[in-house]
């Protein structure tokens, strides 16, 4: 959300989401991740709704990656890498969240980027990513990886960990 010379407030980012007619709002971070409560089902309608929203609001296109509040709790338990991987790593893991689950071709050439350095996974509609050390240090090529699976926004795995905690905790 605030790239560039764009910048938005979580207040702003919450008025526009009330404004929309979501309840319950709160922004976690400064980074695009609302929490919301909506009776709406449909979540392809859903996100066009929020985007369309925002984009009027706003004025420039938001792409938005919606996900149930389950969805969140799942991704945050997920485990994509074992213990050893993890314990050579000195890199953040981090997810992406996708506008959809990727097909078989597209899962490949994106996996196909993977090293030892930089560990991919895909499961359903999140890439997960497991970098040998700080992102900046990273050889893996993004933009092939994102045009492979389409956009996508990033987040650490912790930051979907403190997320699920504060706002979706059994």
């Amino acid at each position: 959300m605030n790239l560039g010379n764009r910048r938005i407030t979580n207040d702003e980012l919450c008025a526009c989401f009330e404004a929309m007619g979501f309840t319950d709002v709160a922004a976690f971070l400064a980074s695009g991740n609302v929490v919301f409560s909506t009776d709406e089902g449909d979540a392809e309608a859903l996100a066009e709704k929020i985007e369309k929203g925002l984009e009027e609001a706003l004025g420039y296109a938001v792409p938005t990656y919606l996900r149930s509040a389950d969805e969140v709790r799942e991704i945050a338990g997920r485990e994509p890498f074992g213990d050893d991987e993890l314990a050579a790593s000195d890199g953040k893991p981090q997810v992406a969240l996708l506008a959809a689950a990727p097909g078989d071709a597209a899962r490949d050439a994106a996996l196909a980027h993977a090293s030892d350095a930089d560990r991919l996974a895909i499961h359903g509609r999140e890439l997960h990513w497991l970098p040998a050390g700080r992102l900046t240090d990273s050889e893996l090529d993004l933009k092939a990886v994102e045009k492979a699976l389409g956009g996508w926004t990033m987040r650490t795995v912790n930051t979907v960990r403190r997320m699920a905690k504060k706002f979706f905790a059994d």
